[in-house]
Order: C-alpha cells, then sequence, then structure tokens
C-alpha cells in the first residue's frame, strides 16, 4: 500500500459539529443584525403653502429606489410587500413597504415604512416607520384602503415561542391625523 505525500487533514472531512459551528455563527450574526439598528423615521412635517401650489406627483414612490433605515449585516434588505395611495390627501400616493433582511434562516422580523417622493424631486423617502423590526412583527398583509394602511401583523406571546411560528395574529390600520400617522387596532390580538 502506497502512502500519500500529504497527511489526511481533519477538517477536510464534515462532521456535525461542523454544520452546528457554522448555523451557530449564522444565527449569531443575524441576531446582532436585528439588534443594531437606526432610529425610526418619523413622519414628515405638514406642507407650507408654498407645496399646495406644487404639482402633484401621480407615479407612486418606487421602494426599489430607496436604502430603508434597516441593519442587515452581510444580507440585504428585500422589499416582500407592497401597497400605494394617498394616504394624507395631498393628491400624490405614497407606498407602503414590507421589508425584511433576506436572512437565509428563520423569520426575520418585517419593518413597515412608508414613502413619498421629496419635495421638487422624484426620489422617493421614507417619512414614517409603522412597525419597526426591534418589536419581532411578520406582517402577512398589508393594503391601502379609504386613505388608510391595514395590516395583518403575526407576533409571538414569549421569548419560549420559536421564531418560525408566530402564535399571536393582530390587525391595525393606521390614519394620517394631524401630521402623524396614528394607529387603531380594529381586532384584539388573538392566537393563531
Amino acid at each position: 500500500m502506497q502512502q500519500s505525500a500529504v497527511p489526511e487533514l481533519a477538517h477536510t472531512h464534515t462532521r456535525p459539529i461542523h454544520w452546528l459551528a457554522t448555523a451557530t455563527a449564522v444565527a449569531g450574526v443575524v441576531a446582532l443584525s436585528s439588534v443594531l439598528q437606526p432610529n425610526p423615521a418619523t413622519a414628515a412635517p405638514t406642507a407650507g403653502p408654498e407645496a399646495k401650489n406644487a404639482p402633484a406627483a401621480t407615479t407612486p414612490p418606487d421602494p426599489a429606489r430607496i436604502e430603508f433605515p434597516l441593519e442587515c449585516g452581510p444580507v440585504k434588505a428585500v422589499v416582500v410587500k407592497k401597497a400605494t395611495g394617498d394616504l394624507d390627501g395631498d393628491g400624490s400616493p405614497e407606498t407602503v413597504a414590507v421589508v425584511h433582511c433576506d436572512s437565509p434562516m428563520g423569520t426575520p422580523p418585517d419593518g413597515v415604512y412608508v414613502l413619498t417622493h421629496a419635495k421638487a424631486s422624484a426620489t422617493p423617502r421614507v417619512v414614517a416607520t409603522l412597525v419597526d423590526p426591534k418589536d419581532s412583527i411578520t406582517v402577512s398583509d398589508i393594503a391601502v384602503r379609504d386613505g388608510g394602511v391595514e395590516a395583518e401583523l403575526l407576533g409571538y406571546s414569549s421569548t419560549d415561542v420559536p421564531r418560525c411560528c408566530p402564535d399571536v395574529k393582530d390587525s391595525a390600520k393606521w390614519q394620517w391625523q394631524n401630521g402623524t400617522f396614528v394607529r387603531s387596532t380594529p381586532a384584539g390580538a388573538h392566537s393563531v
């Protein structure tokens, strides 16, 4: 029997401990990226008289053209749902985007952001955060109806519930009132 010139290396054979170490490292990166987040955006101040004379934009803001206030570490933020409509009554449509980090494992929490066009520009900007990813909520449905944002939210009753399996369902509606989005809850939270 002929001997090899290079000794066999221990790390060339994968074992369960290698997969466990990789999974733990990836989970740590995902968890850390959800903790290190910028402060949420707040609603824009009401427009002055000069803005009333400006022509209304007819094209809704495109969420693909914006960087969201979401820290995703080595993965990118993805828009998973969107809805459009005039939320503030100015005749221009806004876009509501549901965004999360494109995590390869688990159920990443969603952020819900309201986008509008920047003044005198077609560049969209975030004007409000309706759901912060720090709240560990997943959005199963989103719509703009009657000038308000309606959403079906999935969450967790405790930290003991696995992040794959939300056990609380809630409905929420946000309406633009006096220069800010006000949340109301049409139905109470109930278990899924």
